[in-house]
């Protein structure tokens, strides 16, 4: 495998797990050095078995970095929709997910912030000849006061750093 693509997905790797571990609603399970399935538990919508929109929050995506991804991108190569099935978005068929332009060498944690953007509504495609879900476009355009779904932060705030009794009493 090319040396700069190796140096690439060992950042990928760290920058992915340390966004993770700084985040309430992510979990980012390294499947090999390209591949990563990442689970979101943000609130975002599901069509219900009896056909209602209702919210729901566990998502999964698979991210896949190909041997050219520094080069070339096809998105339907990087990203694909693990579940649940009945997710109710514009920019969502499953395995589909359209998150806007992919660019090569895009992080995995830009892919991860564009995709919960896209869950939790921050991201949503209004126009039907540009969406993969026409049904749920239609829907989002009579319903835009509701979004964002989920406005909590994909990373948590940095705690102020405390001192320790040593350091307060020297």
């Amino acid at each position: 495998m090319d040396p700069i693509l190796n140096l690439f997905l060992d950042a990928q790797l760290d920058a992915g797990l340390r966004l993770a571990a700084e985040s309430d609603l992510l979990e980012v399970e390294p499947l090999d050095a390209q591949r990563f399935v990442v689970v979101f538990r943000c609130k975002g919508l599901v069509r219900s078995p009896s056909g209602n929109v209702i919210e729901h929050d566990h998502f999964a995506v698979g991210i896949r970095f190909p041997d050219d991804f520094l080069r070339t991108v096809n998105p339907a190569e990087i990203l694909t929709w693990l579940g649940p099935d009945l997710v109710f978005h514009p920019n969502i068929a499953p395995p589909f997910l359209c998150i806007g332009k992919i660019v090569p060498g895009t992080s995995l944690t830009e892919l991860i912030h564009r995709c919960f953007e896209v869950i939790s509504f921050e991201n949503v495609t209004m126009r039907e000849d540009d969406s993969l879900n026409h049904e749920a476009c239609a829907w989002a355009r009579r319903n835009r006061q509701r979004f964002p779904i989920d406005t909590r932060p994909l990373k948590r705030r940095a705690l102020e750093p405390t001192l320790s009794f040593e350091e307060v009493t020297s």
